[in-house]
């Protein structure tokens, strides 16, 4: 049976990207990236474990290849192993501009998703997804990756980056 409101299911999945990305996981990066200094955020533990800054970097790829590029239509110039070879320093400043750039192209593509682009394939990275698929990749993706800067920053620092302050986490559902 189809969904009666498609086009309500459409604008439900994109505020919540929106959320999820614009709200939640850029503004803890840019938290992140201001506890650290800039030999922190290229420190590598060991040589399996890439630094915080090459996290970032990476998500800035991925998010570039598979919405700005896979549903968006730009170019997509990605050379996704230079994101992890690459050694910095790139300044802290730099980073967090490219977040705020990152942060206005996906404004820009969640804006004008269609109930259509979000059904409608794509190929991204040798995959043939849809728009649907694309915007759960990029968000849990996201995420997952700023949970990795979470838990270096958290070690390194010895922080709570309290990212639920003020909120109470204890009510239930009764």
């Amino acid at each position: 049976m189809e969904p009666k409101n498609t086009s309500g299911i459409a604008t439900l999945l994109t505020k919540e990207a929106r959320f999820r990305l614009l709200e939640e996981s850029i503004p803890r990066l840019h938290k992140c990236l201001d506890r650290l200094t800039e030999s922190d955020i290229w420190f590598r533990p060991n040589q399996n474990t890439v630094s915080i800054g090459n996290l970032v970097l990476h998500l800035c790829g991925n998010v570039r290849q598979w919405l700005i590029s896979g549903m968006g239509g730009a170019p997509d110039h990605r050379k996704r192993q230079l994101e992890f070879d690459e050694e910095g320093p790139i300044a802290s400043v730099e980073l967090h501009k490219m977040l705020d750039q990152l942060a206005a192209e996906i404004q820009a593509i969640l804006e004008r998703l269609s109930s259509e682009d979000l059904v409608s394939e794509y190929d991204v990275q040798g995959h043939r997804v849809s728009g649907v698929s694309i915007l759960v990749h990029v968000v849990e993706h996201f995420s997952y990756h700023v949970g990795q800067v979470t838990i270096l920053v958290k070690s390194r620092k010895d922080v709570d980056m309290g990212y639920y302050q003020g909120q109470d986490l204890e009510q239930r559902n009764e």
